[in-house]
């Protein structure tokens, strides 16, 4: 698997509205997409990371060379302060009960 994790602070009150905007990418198709995670820092209300999970590296560069995500990632940056920080790689390992080995 591969994935990023990128680190963003929203802009102040859009909390809501940033949510549900992201939510309505949910019904997407996007091949070999995996999941998605977002983690609001709790000493930070508008502080967030994103974790998102791809099949493999050739599916993830796909979707981020494409057209529709480029529309999406406009969308999620218009909730932004500042541009967000991203780190790409590997998944080594995943445990629990829904991770694929």
């Amino acid at each position: 698997m591969y994935g990023t994790i990128a680190h963003f602070h929203i802009k102040p009150g859009m909390k809501d509205e940033f949510i549900k905007a992201m939510d309505g990418f949910g019904g997407a198709f996007i091949a070999g997409w995996v999941a998605d995670y977002y983690f609001q820092m709790e000493n930070d209300p508008d502080e967030f990371y994103l974790v998102a999970i791809f099949k493999d590296k050739e599916t993830y560069q796909a979707n981020a060379d494409s057209a529709e995500q480029h529309e999406r990632y406009l969308v999620f940056r218009s909730f932004l302060t500042d541009d967000s920080e991203w780190h790409d790689g590997f998944i080594l390992s995943a445990t629990g009960p829904g991770s694929k080995k």
